[in-house]
């Protein structure tokens, strides 16, 4: 089974564009991880869509993985390094820029793409 990491900034904006990423991961085949780390930070996050991205994780299978201490950016970098068949879900520039896996990121505001 494939796997996917999902960052912050990719669970946000889903929930912002109303977009099933959960359904639409699952029908792709994808295992779903959220590091523990991903959840602190939307937990940190005082917004409306942070809250309703806390609730749909709650209601939703996913692994969760502890990548340790550090800034959560250079942590998910890490895995994908040491896991270079997992695709990374970020939106974020430097993620995306420092890792040569597969992406997936938000198009037309409403669409999964695997780049």
């Amino acid at each position: 089974m494939k796997q996917t990491i999902l960052d912050s900034s990719f669970i946000v904006m889903c929930i912002k564009q109303k977009i099933d990423f959960f359904e639409d991961l699952k029908l792709r085949g994808f295992q779903i991880i959220i590091p523990k780390q991903v959840i602190a930070e939307i937990k940190r996050l005082k917004n409306k869509n942070a809250e309703l991205a806390l609730k749909i994780l709650q209601k939703n299978k996913f692994k969760t993985v502890d990548l340790g201490k550090g800034h959560v950016d250079k942590l998910i970098i890490r895995f994908a390094e040491k896991n270079k068949d997992a695709v990374i879900a970020t939106l974020d520039r430097e993620i995306k820029s420092k890792t040569k896996n597969h992406k997936l990121v938000i198009r037309s505001k409403n669409k999964l793409e695997l780049i």
